[in-house]
């Protein structure tokens, strides 16, 4: 299989398979337990239909958006995921170079492999830094001052991870960093020698947001433990809101799954929320990021911007998001399988796709602009 035999979401996350070696691939595609909400975010889009509105004179497509003060040329933004120079070794650079091309906002989160400085400078897109909250205040303090210094506008702070989701695939596969593979794992490494011999031929892998202050090699032996050891389960409401008053600028909370939850947002100041279950990789169990969206829209989305994210495979799922309220959509395994597959050009051409379908329904749907999008396009079984 090829890149140019790659049509949609299916079909990159298939070629990805082919390249990575099993416990990078499963590292990518698992979610928690018995993934049951990783399955619930993309099944929960069947349940609502789309209502097009024909004879509109539709000519010419405006995609554009503002979000968290930032004006993108596209509803849809390259959410920052973690490791990305372990499934490929472009990384976050092939993402955002990406993101520079279609206009689009991207961002390094703390688990990010390539540094926030360099993206900074390197690529002139919308950016966010996803930021995770440390038992070491000092270290949170520090993460921030860097953003701050690289002229970062959007911090991103995820609120649903202060304790790892149980990922059985990698204890299977004895996934971790640094690699500790037990004998199935090595196995899957060595039918993949193409994606060794990038690895070892390539700049050595690091964690460059946190080498100077955790050692990934010591206690946290894996992203597991490093979720449970290193991240502060005690994080609160308080603690957020002076994290909101030193940053002072546009400031969101990635997690947000109830409208309470939403509102207090509001009360310290952020503003703008994702709602967001971590791609199901945290609480198994938990109703899908789609399932949410509408309440929390009715509660907050007046007063702050409410983005989305969890599992978006298809311009139509990105349409439905915005009909319901979220002002923009945040899509991750949709882009990482396609750098997996291919690197930079893997990412621009599973774009390319996504963008042609949002244009297209776009279309069909009767609307010119993301912003005639209503709850009057939409309707639930």
């Amino acid at each position: 299989m090829r890149l140019s035999q790659c049509h949609n979401f299916h079909d990159f996350r298939r070629l990805a398979e082919k390249r990575l070696p099993g416990p990078v691939f499963n590292y990518i595609d698992g979610g928690a337990d018995d993934e049951s909400t990783l399955r619930r975010n993309t099944s929960a889009f069947r349940e609502c239909d789309l209502i097009p509105r024909v004879l509109t004179g539709v000519k010419d497509i405006d995609l554009s958006v503002e979000v968290m003060g930032q004006k993108l040329k596209l509803p849809v933004y390259l959410s920052p995921t973690a490791l990305q120079r372990l499934f490929h070794h472009q990384g976050e650079r092939a993402v955002a170079a990406t993101a520079e091309k279609f206009g689009t906002m991207f961002g390094v989160s703390s688990l990010g492999t390539v540094s926030m400085e360099e993206i900074a400078k390197q690529y002139n897109t919308p950016q966010v830094y996803q930021f995770y909250f440390h038992k070491d205040r000092g270290l949170n303090r520090a993460m921030m001052e860097r953003a701050k210094e690289s002229n970062i506008e959007v911090m991103m702070l995820t609120v649903d991870s202060i304790t790892g989701g149980n990922r059985e695939r990698d204890l299977r596969t004895g996934f971790s960093i640094p690699f500790r593979l037990n004998l199935k794992g090595l196995w899957q490494f060595a039918t993949k020698p193409a994606w060794g011999i990038n690895y070892i031929t390539h700049e050595k892998f690091s964690l460059p947001q946190l080498d100077a202050h955790i050692d990934m090699g010591g206690g946290a032996s894996s992203i597991g433990d490093y979720f449970t050891n290193m991240l502060d389960p005690s994080m609160n409401w308080k603690d957020v809101e002076d994290m909101v008053k030193f940053w002072d600028g546009q400031f969101c909370l990635k997690g947000i799954m109830s409208a309470d939850d939403a509102k207090r947002a509001v009360d310290i100041g952020c503003t703008g929320i994702v709602i967001s279950n971590h791609g199901g990789r945290q609480l198994d169990g938990s109703r899908s990021s789609f399932d949410h969206l509408a309440e929390i829209v009715d509660a907050v989305g007046d007063q702050i911007d409410v983005m989305f994210d969890s599992g978006i495979q298809r311009g139509t799922h990105v349409l439905k998001a915005l009909a319901l309220g979220a002002k923009a959509v945040g899509i991750g395994r949709y882009y990482l399988y396609a750098l997996a597959a291919a690197g930079q050009a893997g990412v621009e051409r599973a774009m390319q796709l996504l963008v042609a379908e949002i244009e297209r329904d776009m279309r069909l749907m009767g609307c010119s602009s993301i912003s005639e999008l209503n709850r009057d396009h939409v309707r639930f079984r």
